[in-house]
């Protein structure tokens, strides 16, 4: 017996899909619905019995119209561009293992890492993502920087015709989420932490924490002469000289600047090395003496030397109801608690943008794009208090935007903002902590596409899922696609978090590479980024320097863009895992 399926991507016509019952072979033949690019929004009700030896039956399947994938998706002949399509066609990295370069400073295994990149060179996607350790590039002593082992990666990636997006990664690896590996600051500023353990950040009961430098010391000269910031312009200036010709040649095309715990801009208020557990609040950290001078003295000039840090606002693992800080009718709503949550926000802003000036001079004239990536802080967003942002440095509310600033901050250095938790949907979360990724996303995005910047994006925990796959789509396209030149919005690129074993392995490569297809609007990997809007030009110095009435001005919030409710361009759904399980389980029977 066979059966039919209308199916709304062209590159499924005409497959099959072959289900066994018993000793009866059914085929389920695949039929094209849709002209390409149409959107995928019918939906058929499947219900079939199928029942295997066992005896176990399956019934009352839904299946998505576009949920029957294949292989052949991501295997079209190669060049085959539909020009208006390529308008909606995003760019795809890949995040490399954190220990590609161990610590000691060398690539390891060359020749693996190089078997991995052709395989997704072969897939499809347009480049990767890299940590450049502050750890082990300055790991010797103050300016003696070795980019040998970075060099040869590079050389490796260039053969691969991938390009490359660049970190730099002024934090520890080690103690935030998803870290498996640990790589610390150089050896040589930790020991001045041992002389001076206010360069960390510090909570209220004064726990330090080694994986980054308080914001209190960047223009501090504690490191041999050098201030924070001198120490990461000299590390991004030894970067360019020693990668000029990576960078002359296209091949770097990105420079991430590292501003924060796990290379974000925000303070690190949930670290998992002192006990931190989802979904807890977390805590202010700006106790350290540096930090505490400068609220002294800010609270001074606004004649109230009597307002102190806060005292009331709860410890890493509290609820926001649970103190006095974040609670109903809580300090933050008072004239103190937004002088400090002022202060705190604006010293996280001011850091960025200072760090952000220095790339800029230094990457001048370089046909790269700067960036700097933001927290999604989920947990808390549906809560009227937003306390997990709050302690993060993000100074959000109902009726405050904390994200525009920043995205105004960036837009001065012609800087892309780079957004999180592009994959994570409110259905998926924990009911009490008030998640709210997907409306966090909306905001972030909007305010960024508002302040006129691009925005790019990754997801926060590795997925091999179709459903979050699915996410991660319908946020690079929130409107879908568009048959007639670019759609209305489009991200600026997505980086997949990250290369694996277990991404490249069989049923998880084969939905990856679908994904990958998905994203270039089924169009076959484009090595001009021209072609689909993105152009390279000289990189030019940042605009003047932004009042803080110009900074305030963005905190007026505003009504997102509206989002689709589904992707068009999905990699398939419930019926495509059945199916996948079901020939797994055969596949596995015969073998």
């Amino acid at each position: 017996m066979t059966s039919f399926l209308y199916c709304a991507s062209p590159t499924e016509m005409g497959s099959k899909c072959r289900f066994f019952r018993g000793e009866l072979c059914q085929d389920w033949t695949v039929i094209n619905h849709s002209v390409q690019g149409a959107r995928q929004v019918e939906r058929l009700d499947c219900r079939i019995a199928l029942s295997s030896n066992s005896g176990r039956a399956f019934k009352n399947l839904k299946a998505v119209a576009y949920e029957v994938s294949t292989e052949s998706e991501a295997t079209t002949s190669p060049g085959a561009y539909d020009e208006k399509m390529l308008a909606n066609y995003v760019p795809i990295y890949v995040m490399l293992p954190l220990e590609v370069i161990t610590v000691d400073n060398t690539l390891e295994d060359r020749y693996g890492i190089e078997q991995q990149l052709k395989k997704l060179s072969a897939a499809g996607i347009d480049g990767i993502m890299v940590d450049v350790w502050w750890g082990i590039a300055e790991s010797k002593g103050p300016k003696q920087y070795d980019w040998t082992a970075y060099r040869s990666l590079f050389q490796i990636v260039q053969g691969c015709n991938l390009k490359i997006q660049a970190i730099m990664s002024f934090h520890q690896c080690g103690g935030n989420v998803g870290d498996e590996v640990n790589i610390p600051i150089p050896q040589w500023i930790i020991g001045i932490g041992e002389k001076d353990l206010d360069i960390f950040y510090t909570n209220r009961n004064g726990n330090r924490n080694r994986e980054c430098l308080t914001i209190g010391v960047d223009n501090q000269p504690l490191f041999y002469g050098r201030t924070a910031v001198q120490m990461y312009s000299d590390y991004m200036k030894s970067f360019r000289e020693n990668m000029s010709d990576f960078l002359e040649s296209g091949l770097i095309i990105d420079i991430e600047v590292g501003l924060g715990p796990a290379g974000e801009l925000r303070y690190p208020s949930y670290p998992e090395s002192q006990g931190w557990v989802f979904p807890g609040i977390g805590e202010f950290q700006c106790y350290d003496k540096y930090l505490k001078a400068d609220f002294k003295k800010a609270a001074i000039n606004v004649g109230h030397p009597e307002w102190e840090l806060p005292d009331n606002a709860g410890s890493y693992n509290a609820t926001p109801e649970s103190t006095e800080f974040f609670g109903p009718n809580g300090t933050y709503l008072t004239e103190r608690g937004k002088f400090f949550l002022t202060w705190y926000s604006n010293k996280l802003i001011t850091h960025g943008d200072q760090i952000m000036d220095e790339a800029n001079k230094i990457f001048l004239g370089c046909r790269v794009k700067l960036a700097a990536k933001v927290s999604g802080i989920h947990w808390w967003y549906k809560d009227d208090s937003h306390a997990a942002e709050l302690t993060s440095g993000y100074y959000n509310l109902n009726n405050r935007d904390g994200y525009r600033p920043i995205a105004r901050m960036l837009s001065r250095h012609h800087a892309i903002l780079n957004f999180t938790c592009l994959e994570m949907r409110d259905s998926e979360q924990i009911a009490a902590a008030k998640n709210g990724p997907e409306e966090l996303v909306q905001q972030v995005l909007s305010g960024g596409w508002r302040e006129k910047i691009e925005v790019a994006g990754e997801n926060a925990l590795s997925r091999y899922d179709r459903a979050g796959y699915n996410q991660i789509l319908l946020n690079a396209r929130p409107n879908g696609i568009s048959r007639d030149g670019p759609p209305k919005l489009k991200m600026y690129g997505i980086t997949y978090l990250r290369l694996s074993d277990k991404l490249l392995d069989g049923n998880n490569f084969k939905i990856f590479k679908t994904f990958v297809k998905k994203m270039h609007a089924d169009q076959d990997h484009c090595a001009d980024s021209r072609k689909y809007g993105q152009c390279l030009d000289p990189l030019e110095r940042s605009n003047p320097e932004l009042s803080i009435q110009d900074l305030l001005e963005a905190t007026e919030p505003m009504k997102p863009f509206p989002w689709d409710k589904e992707t068009d361009m999905g990699v398939g759904g419930a019926l495509a895992d059945f199916s996948d399980k079901f020939i797994e389980k055969i596949t596995s029977i015969f073998k």
